[in-house]
């Protein structure tokens, strides 16, 4: 099986691809990309979330023409996503796109995918090669039904066809709703070529169970070091797709510089408001880029013991709450007090390694 450590290397603008590069995150855009302000105050949000490749959709010409000035001030590389037209692909590419998505056997016929294929040798550009659940070319659902091997058959049949014309800047991502199809694709796929990999389930649904099972399948790929890229899709505000993204790499071990939030579930023995001390702390640190660990527990019975090697700790008490770093106490404060207190401490430990 071919690891993120052996995929071949792509190079999306300024950002590489595969090859033992970081796992990227990526999201899309849901704004109308022809809608050139509002398409770049997304990106900038999604950027400062922590975002490393954006796409927009390409739906008509005005899109298409958008991209010019899109990819060049957002600040990010761009990916241009098409569906069923080669001259957006071409228009897209010529307007400054860094990448482009597309299927080529919804394109059109073998001209006009040689023609997609010379304009993306000629801005020397990669293109990404997306199957789905809902794109499988007939003959290989007719012939395996709606399987992993029908998909990944699929996917490598719509590769060959860029290959033929001397393409080989490509990544692949054989995404489906179900989660036990997904991972089976990708292990499949990840068997079959070098190519890098774009990991994703994909309509996950809404925030919490679309988080649940894009953690279980993409966690579960990268676990096994498959995925050289990954978008989390969410019905909701892209930059929670970046932040869920974030967490998945986090709990994977593939990503050093974070804070980590360690906190109890609580039980009756908690006297003050831990739970919602944990969630402001843990939505507050999510754009520090620094290697650090922060607990908040609910009483001293998990508090500096079970959060020993915590460089920052709260844990509470019968009104009061105590403050520890590497298991030591050194403040008792007043409950009532405690938030206030805790989070002027922790501003001071991490003080300047916002990604902004």
């Amino acid at each position: 099986m071919t690891t993120r450590e052996n995929t071949r290397r792509i190079h999306v603008g300024g950002v590489s691809l595969g090859g033992g590069a970081p796992v990227r995150i990526q999201s899309m855009t849901t704004t109308k990309t022809s809608d050139v302000e509002k398409t770049l105050q997304q990106i900038a949000a999604l950027k400062s979330a922590g975002c490393e490749i954006v796409r927009v959709a390409v739906a008509d010409e005005a899109d298409a023409a958008a991209v010019k000035r899109v990819a060049a001030e957002c600040g990010l590389p761009l990916v241009a996503d098409i569906h069923f037209s080669y001259k957006l692909a071409v228009a897209a590419i010529e307007n400054g796109a860094h990448k482009v998505r597309i299927n080529p056997g919804n394109i059109g016929g073998e001209e006009k995918i040689r023609y997609v294929a010379d304009c993306v040798k000629a801005h020397g550009i990669p293109v990404r090669v997306g199957a789905n659940t809902g794109s499988i070319e007939p003959h290989f659902l007719a012939k395996y039904g709606r399987t992993p091997e029908a998909l990944v058959e699929s996917a490598l049949f719509n590769v060959a066809a860029l290959e033929k014309f001397g393409v080989q800047d490509i990544a692949i991502s054989v995404k489906a709703s179900d989660v036990p199809m997904t991972v089976n694709s990708y292990l499949l796929l990840a068997n079959r070529t070098s190519y890098p990999l774009h990991v994703g389930v994909t309509e996950a649904g809404t925030t919490a169970s679309g988080i649940v099972k894009s953690a279980v399948g993409i966690g579960s790929l990268l676990l096994q070091g498959v995925g050289d890229t990954l978008r989390v899709s969410l019905t909701d505000d892209p930059v929670q797709e970046v932040y869920a993204a974030k967490r998945i790499l986090q709990a994977c071990a593939l990503e050093e510089d974070y804070v980590e939030v360690v906190s109890c579930p609580t039980c009756g023995r908690c006297g003050w408001d831990s739970m919602d001390l944990a969630r402001e702390v843990s939505d507050f640190v999510l754009p520090y880029k620094k290697k650090a660990k922060v607990a908040v527990m609910g009483c001293v019975v998990n508090g500096p013991g079970e959060a020993k090697d915590a460089d920052l700790g709260i844990a509470g008490g019968n009104g009061y709450c105590l403050l520890f770093k590497k298991g030591e106490p050194y403040l008792k404060v007043e409950a009532a007090r405690a938030r206030e207190t805790f989070l002027q401490e922790l501003k001071e430990l991490l003080g300047d390694g916002q990604n902004a």
